[in-house]
């Protein structure tokens, strides 16, 4: 059976000329949402900030200027990012590694 017969050549030739005039979708048309870029940075950042915290606090406990729940606190919020950050890392190596293992 020939394809002239299956498709109408008038028909693909309207549907090819719409899909040029679609516009590609950015993250406005999606919901305004940030960038994937963004949202590690914004991620990476804050965990930097827990961090910091985290230290200055254990830094605090040692001049006996901090309260020892707070310090409890501010380290645990450290430790808990900290194995958020390897979680995710080991999760991005992962997903690159099986994409890495994909026929072509």
């Amino acid at each position: 059976m020939a394809i002239d017969k299956i498709v109408d050549p008038k028909v693909a030739a309207g549907a090819y000329s719409s899909s040029a005039r679609i516009k590609p979708v950015s993250t406005q048309d999606i919901g305004g949402g940030p960038s994937f870029i963004q949202f590690l940075k914004e991620g990476v950042r804050d965990s930097i900030q827990t961090f910091k915290a985290g230290e200055t606090m254990a830094a605090r406990a040692v001049t006996e200027d901090a309260d020892i729940t707070d310090v409890v606190q501010a380290v645990n919020a450290a430790e808990i990012t900290l194995q958020t950050v390897v979680a995710l890392r080991d999760r991005l190596v992962g997903a690159y590694q099986e994409l890495m293992r994909m026929p072509i």
